[in-house]
């Protein structure tokens, strides 16, 4: 028996997907909340296995603040985002909260009851076009792309060189090597040389 809770500020909506959720021999659903706040102490003193979270909740903090604290807390659940909304930023952010999956409010119940045991059972469950939405967003953040050279300069300044040094390394002028830096600091979407540095080195661009 798997025990599911939900949070989710639409009355209709909340004792209708518990009720779905509750008629099957398989799980049990009977935490239901408006709010994080009034679902907080309950659910950690008596944790479902899997939580249902709205991301947009007419009172108190949001869906995604939820999964923030409930992670804080250390929460002994898995949490699976339950929204209307499909932006990308909103599925990263509920994701890099500690969600493990995302499903739309239009998702059948039978998919929902899918998604639930495979979050019991350690596994990201998303709708497909979640799914697409976040592989073409890795897609979109690939490496940035340096010019060759752009990565020469680059290479130079993670050696330690001055603008100098790098212009009578590559046989430029310092404007040119500012000009050079500016694009990679767009590129690479930093502020400094030490955060390009940084950046080049974490993410291994040269």
């Amino acid at each position: 028996m798997i025990e599911v809770g939900i949070i989710e500020d639409d009355k209709d909506i909340r004792e209708h997907l518990g009720l779905l959720i509750d008629e099957h021999p398989d799980f049990s659903c009977n935490k239901l909340f408006y709010n994080v706040e009034s679902a907080l102490d309950a659910l950690l003193i008596h944790p479902p296995d899997v939580l249902l979270l709205d991301i947009t909740l007419a009172e108190g903090m949001d869906g995604i603040q939820g999964v923030s604290l409930f992670v804080e807390k250390e929460a002994p659940f898995e949490i699976i985002m339950f929204s209307v909304h499909q932006d990308d930023e909103k599925v990263f952010q509920s994701l890099c909260a500690g969600a493990c999956g995302y499903l739309t409010k239009n998702t059948p119940i039978p998919k929902i009851l899918s998604a639930i045991k495979e979050a019991h059972h350690g596994g990201a469950p998303m709708s497909m076009q979640i799914a697409r939405m976040v592989v073409q967003s890795f897609r979109s953040k690939q490496k940035p792309d340096l010019s060759p050279r752009e990565k020469d300069v680059l290479i130079e300044l993670c050696n330690g060189k001055s603008y100098k040094k790098v212009g009578e390394c590559l046989f430029i002028s310092q404007d040119t090597v500012r000009t050079h830096i500016r694009n990679i600091y767009r590129k690479l979407k930093v502020n400094s040389k030490a955060g390009a540095v940084a950046k080049a080195l974490k993410e291994r661009l040269v």
